[in-house]
């Protein structure tokens, strides 16, 4: 129905920028025959792009995007284009509306977003336009908006599509209804534990506790070592910045949930606690939503909404997680050691992971490992994308001051110039792990004034989105290089030459290792590594990783 009256309405270009959530709007719109699309990666880029395109053309143009922070970059290409009356026609893939504020990856509040400059918007949810009048009432809506665009003053509209799961396959299975149940809030009262909540965790014996991403506090992390001592399961991300020293907290969850597939059920808790901000394992957010009627989950830290990203949230514990987990360890409640034992074997096969890595063939899985291995105690920044993933599955990450990512809205834009910030302020060198996408997005900030000789750069230059090879619904797409894997032009020996940068190249294992050294040694100048490696390969040995 959108392409239909896109084309009706005049379209005839349209710009698109690789995504995951806007897969399904970018294949309809290259394969509808009606549109001359431009891929262009950077979204700022993008939208300027169309601005210009309508004004030579003095048609409307299309612009496509994915969810997140993507959208707000179109938005000083939309202001300028509201003030010139140019038709652009903003289409913005999103989160279900359910999952927004739910701390799960890339979702922003993207209704309304550009709302002081477009002419008008609609937000499309499946659920909003189910029903036999569903289809007539979303043309009409269209048909407003696009009328808006195009009609006797013209300008920029939005249309917001909320997609479900987009690259996962279609099924006609019915939905069972799902009943309401109450969150509630629970508030401490003086320093201890509200009595409802001490006496659920005395009763549990299973009990297991999740960490995303969190500034470093030595103190938190002794008290939450101290809490896994008693039996309590500690899963925590690489952002956590929390030391491991327990035998029951494990810092590789998705290589850990990789040992655990035919036998979950042993290892599903009677009471699950999250802490910290948004996770980036999608293996424990699966695991954890497949089991929420079992389990009893808690929300802990100061939020003004419930935050319920394993859909089946029963309390929001307003407290600070370093008093939540001070007050825990003063109930003294030791729990039974199996459960304990049966993650920490999990945990301990994960370590498989290194041996894997040490027989692969030269590839991404390959470089990160070995990049990690021969680092010595730097600060830690990473891009989004498969750099931060590759990262946590080793353990190794552990030997990093602290461990950093963009991962509050998970997009790619801006990682650089944040590690570069970063590094202006910290004595300790940083170093940046990047992907070549997020590299291209923002290599604006290889020129910022603040850069100094502690900063150090390793692109993982594997010809554009390798997570887009690596999925399965996009790795046999005719489209995938061309709209998803977008290899971008990154000529990073003259960018390094142009901006006074020490430049590494490598593009095999023996080279990669030999440079290393002298990569990571102080020099008056920071340093930028091109790591070249395989596409094809690098998804193929990930892929056979997790199977």
């Amino acid at each position: 129905m959108l392409c239909d009256l896109l084309a009706l309405y005049g379209v005839r270009k349209a710009v698109l920028s690789p995504g995951s959530r806007n897969a399904p709007l970018i294949i309809a719109m290259e394969r509808s025959g009606d549109f001359d699309t431009h891929i262009v990666i950077d979204e700022r880029e993008a939208a300027f792009a169309a601005l210009g395109m309508s004004v030579a053309s003095q048609q409307p143009v299309a612009l496509v995007c994915t969810s997140g922070s993507a959208l707000l970059n179109y938005a000083p290409a939309v202001a300028e284009a509201c003030y010139r009356r140019t038709p652009l026609i903003v289409i913005s893939a999103d989160r279900p509306a359910e999952w927004i504020d739910q701390d799960d990856s890339q979702t922003i509040r993207q209704p309304d977003a550009l709302a002081n400059f477009v002419r008008a918007s609609v937000d499309v949810s499946e659920s909003t336009y189910a029903g036999p009048d569903g289809p007539w009432w979303l043309n009409r809506r269209l048909n407003d908006v696009l009328s808006a665009a195009t009609g006797r003053i013209k300008g920029p509209v939005h249309i917001n599509m909320q997609l479900a799961e987009p690259l996962t396959a279609m099924t006609d299975e019915s939905t069972p209804r799902v009943r309401g149940t109450k969150i509630d809030l629970a508030l401490p009262v003086g320093d201890g534990l509200p009595h409802k909540l001490a006496d659920t965790y005395r009763r549990s014996p299973k009990v297991l506790a999740i960490i995303g991403f969190m500034d470093p506090d030595p103190q938190f992390g002794e008290y939450v070592n101290r809490l896994a001592d008693t039996g309590c399961v500690v899963l925590k991300e690489a952002q956590s910045n929390i030391d491991g020293r327990s035998e029951f907290v494990s810092g590789t969850i998705d290589a850990t949930l990789r040992e655990i597939r035919g036998c979950e059920d042993e290892y599903v808790p009677d009471l699950v606690i999250t802490m910290g901000g948004a996770l980036l394992s999608r293996h424990i957010k699966a695991f954890l939503r497949r089991h929420a009627g079992r389990t009893t989950i808690w929300s802990v830290g100061h939020h003004d909404h419930a935050v319920d990203c394993f859909r089946g949230l029963d309390t929001r514990v307003e407290m600070d997680p370093r008093e939540f987990v001070k007050a825990v360890l003063a109930l003294d409640s030791q729990k039974p050691l199996s459960y304990a034992q049966a993650w920490r074997k999990a945990s301990d096969a994960s370590r498989r992971t290194a041996a894997f890595a040490s027989a692969a063939p030269w590839s991404d899985f390959k470089a990160v490992y070995e990049l990690i291995e021969a680092s010595p105690r730097l600060h830690l920044q990473v891009s989004n994308g498969t750099a931060i993933r590759y990262v946590q599955l080793f353990s190794g990450y552990e030997r990093f001051a602290s461990v950093h990512c963009n991962r509050g809205v998970s997009g790619i834009d801006g990682c650089t110039s944040t590690a570069v910030g970063f590094s202006a302020v910290r004595k300790r060198p940083t170093l940046f792990l990047s992907g070549d996408m997020s590299a291209a997005y923002d290599i604006g900030a290889l020129a910022l004034p603040m850069i100094t000789p502690r900063f150090k750069m390793a692109v993982l230059n594997n010809g554009g989105g390798g997570i887009f090879r690596f999925i399965p619904s996009t790795r046999n797409l005719p489209e995938l290089e061309r709209c998803f894997a977008a290899s971008p032009r990154l000529p990073l020996a003259d960018l390094a030459r142009a901006y006074g940068f020490r430049y590494f190249e490598a593009a095999d294992e023996k080279t990669f290792k030999d440079l290393l050294p002298d990569f990571f040694a102080e020099s008056e100048r920071p340093a930028l590594l091109n790591i070249i490696t395989p596409a094809d390969i690098s998804a193929q040995i990930l892929t056979e990783y997790f199977q």
